[in-house]
């Protein structure tokens, strides 16, 4: 019996925003080409673990409306994230399963329950080219992906080949302990930033006192957040300096701006405070007009969140896969 053949499907509706994303393009920030990658590195880790890729093979993201998807080839695949009423046909999906699409089947979505992104995981990986590194898509600077846009009507998919035994991975479910609680009003924890000398005690304890809402100015670069003004001591200028995702950064008019995945790689703005890489995911959840809190924490209480977070998943679903490099 030969090796399964690649995922193949073609887009019969986009939806409202389908890119390829996977953890991102590191190395080339010092360029001016931001990490970009999946907003929600957790789902995406997971799926792909559930169908025996590394961790770091390109799914697709989908947002808020996914597409709908004709697979002509039979695949193993998963979908974590955000609940987006996913359906094979007309039966409903199981999140965060391995499960098997076959020859003809059609994936779509509904009606979003929970959350803002889902992840669609094939075994293989979404074969697209490598681009400094990654095969996400950055669509500001058009990179990455499909010619660096988002998937459009009649769109081909392929993937890459199955790694060996896809298909005994079929009806793997994700531990409940391990998912992450998804609220459209969540509490994150945080760690003061670089520049928190620069805020007065007050705005200390309006950040970890208030709840922010995020405004409609928000996307995959960032959240403008409207909430409980945050007080520059001084001068709110600055030498621009290095922004990762999760940074909280304070214009002059004292709302925060929460940068995600594809937020720009150096900043002017003072950071109050950076999201530990634990709860980013449920940052990476929201919509305009969810809201979000924040608890502040000291860096080795987050440090140690990070490694039993990652001990948990290694437990409970280690990577099989020996492939981590997206050219591999």
């Amino acid at each position: 019996m030969g090796r399964p053949e690649p995922a193949r499907f073609r887009v019969v509706r986009p939806g409202l925003l389908t890119t390829v994303q996977d953890l991102g393009r590191y190395g080339f920030q010092r360029f001016g080409m931001p990490v970009s990658g999946a907003m929600d590195s957790f789902a995406l880790r997971v799926g792909n673990r559930l169908v025996g890729n590394p961790d770091g093979a390109a799914a697709l993201e989908l947002t808020v409306h996914g597409p709908e998807l004709l697979f002509e080839t039979e695949a193993v695949i998963a979908v974590t994230g955000a609940d987006l009423s996913a359906k094979m046909d007309a039966a409903p999906v199981p999140l965060w399963t391995a499960l098997r699409a076959t020859r003809g089947a059609t994936l779509s979505f509904g009606e979003r329950r929970r959350g803002a992104r889902a992840y669609l995981a094939v075994a293989g990986g979404i074969d697209v080219p490598v681009v400094l590194g990654s095969r996400a898509t950055h669509l500001p600077s058009q990179t990455g992906g499909f010619g660096g846009r988002a998937l459009a009507k009649d769109d081909q998919v392929v993937g890459r080949s199955p790694p060996p035994g896809a298909a005994t991975r079929i009806g793997q479910v994700v531990s409940t302990s391990l998912l992450p609680a998804y609220s459209s009003a969540p509490t994150v924890r945080v760690v003061l930033g670089p520049q928190a000398e620069g805020f007065s005690t007050e705005a200390i304890e309006a950040l970890e006192g208030g709840r922010y809402t995020v405004s409609p100015q928000s996307d995959r670069m960032g959240y403008r957040l409207i909430g409980p003004p945050l007080a520059h001591v001084g001068s709110t200028g600055m030498v621009s300096d290095a922004t990762p995702a999760g940074a909280l950064q304070v214009p002059a008019n004292r709302q925060p701006i929460l940068l995600m995945a594809d937020c720009q790689t150096t900043g002017g703005y003072p950071k109050i405070a950076v999201v530990i890489s634990a709860d980013l995911p449920l940052a990476a959840q929201l919509l305009p007009g969810d809201t979000i809190s924040f608890s502040i924490i000291k860096v080795p209480e987050a440090q140690a969140i990070a490694r039993e977070q990652r001990a948990r998943l290694e437990t409970l679903l280690p990577c099989k896969s020996t492939t981590s490099t997206p050219g591999k």
